[in-house]
């Protein structure tokens, strides 16, 4: 598998860094910049936009995102998806100042167009 291979859009289900086991559905876009670094966006639970950038290699895919969140504040973290295969992402991620005893999980899963 390579870079190329893991641009598109993805559904994505997930759950957060914290004890209360909240889960969140939402999509995420995977394209390239000119140097082919990965530029990510997730749209989360049809309200929260989150960017990244990231690289790829050995079927590992690490991205560093970042987000406007409560009180106007940034929050950052990195994710690391095990690439199963192009149409399947297997994932845990952490932000900063995230709960360190647990990880955010994620997985997912390419959505693809139905031609008619």
């Amino acid at each position: 598998m390579n870079i190329e291979d893991l641009v598109g859009k993805f559904q994505i289900t997930g759950s957060n860094q914290d004890a209360e086991d909240y889960t969140y559905k939402g999509t995420l876009t995977l394209r390239l910049d000119r140097n082919k670094r990965i530029k990510a966006q997730w749209f989360i639970n049809n309200e929260q936009v989150q960017t990244g950038s990231g690289f790829f290699r050995d079927n590992i895919l690490v991205i560093n995102f970042k987000y406007l969140g409560e009180d106007d504040k940034f929050f950052k973290g990195v994710v690391v998806y095990r690439c199963i295969s192009k149409d399947l992402l297997d994932g845990f991620w952490s932000e900063k100042h995230g709960n360190p005893q647990f990880l955010g999980t994620e997985r997912a899963f390419r959505i693809t167009e139905v031609s008619h």
